[in-house]
């Protein structure tokens, strides 16, 4: 089997847009440069993404290529149009001619201003990964709706094929970072718990009593204070309490140690 230049840019495309496992990741530019790739793969004069949260559109990106011009069609379509459409449903909006969808009072306010940046046709596939929907990508053509037999088919599948990869890339990175975000939670904790453990053992030995009862001594200390025990351990272990009569066992003004 041979393969076209096209097939190898499309694969490539598909590898760096779900290419996310990184701390430096950010959505807009990534989607950007889905976008660019489908202006490229598709002969498009431009494409843009939006991304959908509870049905309302949130994040635009669009391609670097003719970016105004996305951008200002993909707001157009706050009152309906292909995005809205293809989100809505979960499946792709094949190819529309703009001129038809306008004398039909398909999305008028959109179809009036892709007549005004001289957009033919546009069509749009939804950005999911599995059941979950995050938007739609949505592609701008300069030239009329071809048939199927013309390649239209073939058109939506690698446009759909690169919205599943993006999509599959913004799920695997959001994954990703609260995975992250839980690991640094539960460090941080457990480094907590080491302190608040060493600092016991170390008010336990100064005061000659038992683990249980320095910690109930430490963590009244910090309450009256009002500081959280993992600062008050940590003041403890570092010397910085070594003055508090209360930790050194004495008994503070008006209370008992």
């Amino acid at each position: 089997m041979r393969y076209t230049t096209r097939e190898f840019r499309l694969a490539a495309a598909l590898v760096e847009a779900a290419d996310t496992l990184t701390d430096g990741f950010e959505a807009t530019p990534c989607l950007q440069r889905v976008s660019d790739h489908c202006v490229e793969l598709l002969s498009a004069r431009t494409a843009g993404i939006m991304l959908m949260d509870g049905g309302e559109a949130v994040s635009p990106a669009c391609s670097s290529r003719h970016q105004g011009v996305a951008l200002d069609l993909l707001e157009a379509q706050h009152g309906g149009g292909p995005c809205l459409e293809s989100y809505g449903s979960g499946k792709p909006v094949p190819p529309v001619s703009i001129r038809v969808a306008h004398a039909d009072a398909r999305w008028p306010a959109f179809t009036e201003r892709a007549l005004r940046h001289d957009i033919v046709a546009t069509y749009a596939v939804p950005l999911r990964r599995r059941e979950t929907l995050l938007g739609a990508l949505n592609v701008f053509v300069p030239t009329p709706p071809s048939s199927p037999k013309d390649g239209t088919a073939q058109e939506l599948l690698v446009a759909q094929a690169m919205a599943d990869a993006a999509a599959v890339g913004l799920q695997n990175h959001r994954t990703y970072s609260q995975y992250r975000t839980l690991s640094g939670q539960l460090r941080q904790a457990l480094s907590s718990r080491v302190r608040i453990e060493q600092a016991k053992g170390m008010l336990a030995e100064r005061r000659q009593v038992g683990a249980d009862q320095a910690f109930t001594a430490l963590r009244r200390h910090a309450r009256r204070r009002r500081l959280p025990l993992d600062r008050v351990a940590s003041a403890m272990i570092e010397g910085l309490a070594d003055d508090d009569a209360e930790l050194r066992g004495e008994t503070p003004p008006g209370g008992t140690p």
